[in-house]
């Protein structure tokens, strides 16, 4: 089971080491590209749903393809902590699907990743 007809997951129910997460977004900004050491291009991309913001680093050309208002399926997404904050991942696998454009409601607070130390302080309220 992959779980890609799984519903999708809120931004604010994603927790470090979750794997093959399904999450709908819209693309509110993309970061500089920066290069790793074998010649990768990385970008940082701030996405938002309806429950909260949170940084996504897309690699390569896909990450070329994104713009700002895009709202995006991501499969087989994966979260972890890069230094100190929460960030998602496209796992080995997974995909970006644009699915359309700019009519999503969303709400860029609270920013799941912004460092935390205390990650287990954010309790759901409700």
């Amino acid at each position: 089971m992959n779980g890609v007809n799984d519903p999708p997951l809120f931004i604010k129910d994603i927790k470090p080491g979750l794997k093959n997460l399904n999450v709908v977004f819209i693309v509110l900004e993309i970061g500089r590209v920066t290069k790793t050491k074998d010649g990768h291009e990385v970008r940082s991309c701030k996405v938002a749903d309806k429950t909260g913001s949170i940084t996504i680093s897309v690699w390569d050309e896909i990450g070329s393809l994104i713009q700002p208002g895009d709202i995006i399926r991501l499969t087989r997404g994966y979260a972890s902590m890069w230094k100190g904050c929460l960030t998602l991942y496209t796992g080995r696998g997974g995909e970006l699907q644009k699915i359309g454009e700019f009519c999503m409601v969303y709400s860029e607070v609270p920013n799941f990743s912004e460092p935390n130390p205390d990650y287990r302080g954010q309790q759901n309220k409700g």
